[in-house]
């Protein structure tokens, strides 16, 4: 049970979370995915935080050593393994051709022309493997008036409209509680890389995939999209309610909060009754109707949910297949029986950080099963073994620090 792309090697040049979210989709679908880190830092995340997890060691030469690692690269370099490699370095440069030569897939979120500045554009990629899928992810997308620009996931919320939809009902604009567009890219972007290998399989050749953060928000838009193209009207922030159905959205209970959604004329006649609405009440009775007069739809059913808990007004739902969910905490979440018999939860066992719990892989495959989750690589730990065939660095020993490009050359550091 290694995962469908059980052989497929992919040498990942990306950092922060846009190029290495791809990776880790990739890795977990069984991929072999080869992390290129920096000396000294790695990863840009492996200093993201507080919080931090694990202790200090000693090295080889009785030095104290900080094996402290971020809960945010944690987060997204599972089953992964790093190679230390300076890029500013010739026979490191070297390196990594020779890794190119035998990689499947190459992933890079660098700024548009990093890739050529280190002798690594796209005819000499070719020239050096004609089978290799090579992924670049953007901030903006290559060329066109803005394509130079740098790609924070914010700033994209904001540019791309996402944060103009989101919020309370007259606030400001919000931004997503998680860096969406750098998520939505990296998937879009395995999606790519997957699509591209099986086009490989008939064609013989490799090629380049192609997607940004901008790319990626524009493409779920959706209905919120139409709303301007199609109908010419600007969406607003809607809060915690849907724009074109009712009721559809968070309402207050005694001792929290649950979302409804009434979805049709036949949910709304069961979901009715339990709120002492009646069904034929001209001002509710079909969806336009309901939209229409949202605000004190939402007031009645609020005053009526307020009288009992969340439990009682699940158990009603429930009862009357309506459906409902509770609003729930990260650690309500994660106590959740349903995740662990999902098997969304990762344990494993880190080299210096002990037992860690991980959020886990989405997607499962009935033949060749989900690659069993390993933990996120120590910096360099990999290096001997894969470029020299030697064993793994012990995670008590340090890398050598020095110089190796700029982090700024990245597509961004996320916060």
């Amino acid at each position: 049970m290694h995962g469908p792309l059980h052989g497929i090697r992919v040498v990942d040049l990306s950092r922060a979370l846009s190029g290495p979210y791809a990776s880790l989709m990739l890795a977990d679908a069984g991929a072999e995915v080869i992390k290129v880190e920096r000396p000294g830092a790695g990863d840009d995340t492996r200093g993201w935080g507080p919080p931090f997890v694990g202790g200090r060691g000693v090295d080889a030469e009785g030095v104290s050593t900080d094996q402290r690692e971020s809960a945010y690269f944690l987060s997204v370099n599972r089953s992964k393994r790093s190679v230390v490699l300076d890029l500013k370095d010739e026979d490191d440069v070297a390196d990594l051709r020779r890794l190119i030569v035998d990689a499947d897939v190459l992933v890079e979120n660098f700024r548009p022309g990093v890739m050529g500045r280190l002798g690594l554009g796209a005819d000499t990629l070719q020239e050096l493997n004609d089978r290799l899928i090579v992924l670049s992810i953007t901030g903006f997308g290559e060329g066109g008036p803005d394509g130079h620009r740098s790609g924070f996931d914010q700033i994209i919320q904001g540019e791309a409209g996402l944060m103009g939809i989101t919020g309370q009902v007259g606030g400001e604009p919000t931004k997503f509680g998680v860096p969406i567009t750098d998520i939505l890219a990296g998937m879009f972007g395995a999606h790519g890389v997957v699509a591209a290998l099986f086009d490989r399989e008939r064609t013989g050749k490799g090629q380049r995939v192609t997607t940004s953060l901008l790319a990626a928000a524009v493409g779920v838009h959706t209905f919120q999209g139409t709303r301007w193209t199609l109908g010419g009207e600007v969406p607003r922030p809607g809060g915690n309610h849907h724009a074109t159905i009712a009721p559809y959205g968070a309402f207050t209970c005694a001792d929290g909060y649950v979302n409804v959604a009434v979805g049709s004329d036949g949910l709304w006649g069961r979901f009715a009754p339990l709120v002492g609405i009646a069904v034929d009440d001209p001002r509710f009775a079909s969806n336009a109707d309901r939209v229409a007069n949202r605000e004190d739809l939402a007031d009645r059913i609020d005053a009526a949910l307020v009288g009992d808990t969340v439990d009682v007004w699940m158990a009603r739902f429930d009862g009357a297949g309506v459906p409902a969910g509770r609003i729930r905490t990260m650690d309500q979440v994660y106590g959740w029986e349903q995740l662990e018999h999902l098997e969304l939860i990762d344990r494993v066992t880190h080299p210096t950080a002990g037992d860690l719990e991980l959020p886990g892989a989405p997607v499962r495959w009935s033949r060749s099963g989900r690659r069993p989750a390993e933990p996120p690589p120590t910096l360099g730990q990999h290096t001997d073994e894969i470029l020299h065939g030697g064993e793994p660095v012990d995670p008590g020993e340090t890398v050598d620090p020095s110089e190796t490009v700029d982090p700024g050359e990245t597509v961004h550091p996320d916060s």
